[in-house]
């Protein structure tokens, strides 16, 4: 069966087309991406069609055939995903009228993160709020962080206590014990964990509690967050490799705070765990960028994690960047989201 995988992202399209046994057949990337779907002459027979979707809420935890009723369920989700959300079903809407006779399932990346036992889904907020709005953790990049931790426990042979460590323009850690989620960084939205590119990551509620209260409006409180916040608003820059440009105080303090939080949450997925067997990079800054690697597993010592620098600096694919003396191994792995989404697709369809 060959899946196509639409990745639809907040302005990009990534189209890649996998065979019966994950072998990549075709892939096409959309930067601009204005809704529409035409695929390449040279692209292989579709027979399954497999779509990322950012969030299934509480009901959407497992890979679903795309019919009216599952779009009206993603739908009625967007606004706890506004930016991603919406992008999702236009990549659906593409794909209907592009493939009509084509069976097409949705793979939701907080589904992996249904696993997560109460104690660390449920939020210390009023029981009626939380019955009333479904509030909870839900968690994100479920499907990277389920990939990585298997592709990493396969490659070192085992390890059932795995931090895994989703970076780029959003980022967020997951502690897998035997596969499956038992913690993670992301909350009810894609906005809460570490500092992203953009987005703030956690807060004090009263902060935002306090600029609400006549200092400033929810519209801009929104787009502060989700735009102007995280590396930008700290250095300038959104992008790490331009903060390090820059080289000013501010940039690098963005660079410095970047790493601070990304070790206290390596830290606090190990306590969830009760231990560390893999801590694995991957995503556009976990797989390419050495210097974050380097900085973040410098101030891990006291887990017994020691890094190779010379493979650190080298690595290329999948590979170990620990030493023998580590008392864990640190893994790279490329990120591999449509591996999953095919995987699901296949396991709906048969």
């Amino acid at each position: 069966m060959n899946v196509l995988v639409v990745n639809a992202g907040s302005s990009s399209l990534k189209l890649s087309v996998l065979g019966e046994h994950d072998e990549l057949l075709a892939q096409h990337h959309v930067e601009r991406w204005e809704g529409g779907v035409d695929l390449p002459e040279d692209f292989p027979e579709i027979h399954a069609v497999g779509h990322r979707v950012v969030h299934g809420g509480p009901d959407l935890t497992t890979p679903v055939v795309v019919d009216d009723k599952t779009r009206a369920e993603i739908e009625r989700l967007t606004d706890l995903a506004p930016l991603h959300q919406p992008r999702a079903l236009a990549g659906i809407d593409a794909v209907t009228a592009l493939l009509p006779d084509v069976p097409q399932v949705a793979c939701f990346d907080t589904a992996f993160h249904a696993t997560l036992p109460p104690v660390a889904a449920t939020y210390p907020l009023p029981a009626r709020w939380r019955e009333r709005f479904g509030l909870r953790r839900y968690g994100f990049h479920g499907l990277s962080h389920a990939y990585a931790a298997r592709r990493a426990v396969e490659l070192a042979g085992g390890g059932t206590r795995v931090v895994t460590c989703h970076l780029g323009a959003g980022c967020s850690l997951a502690a897998v014990r035997d596969g499956r989620s038992v913690d993670t960084t992301m909350g009810f939205t894609p906005l809460g964990g570490l500092a992203m590119a953009t987005r703030s990551g956690d807060l004090d509620p009263g902060l935002l509690v306090w600029l609400l209260d006549g200092r400033l409006g929810l519209d801009e409180v929104n787009d502060g967050l989700e735009h102007g916040s995280g590396l930008l608003g700290v250095g300038g820059h959104a992008d790490l490799r331009d903060l390090r440009e820059a080289d000013d105080e501010n940039a690098r303090l963005a660079v410095d705070l970047f790493v601070h939080r990304l070790r206290q949450s390596v830290a606090a997925m190990t306590a969830s765990l009760g231990g560390l067997d893999l801590l694995v990079f991957t995503g556009g800054i976990g797989e390419h960028d050495a210097a974050v690697r380097a900085d973040t597993v410098a101030g891990l010592g006291f887990l017994g994690v020691e890094l190779d620098g010379e493979r650190n600096a080298e690595r290329e694919g999948d590979e170990r960047i620990s030493t023998g003396r580590s008392d864990a191994d640190v893994w790279v792995v490329e990120a591999r989201e449509d591996v999953e989404v095919a995987h699901g697709a296949r396991q709906v369809l048969g």
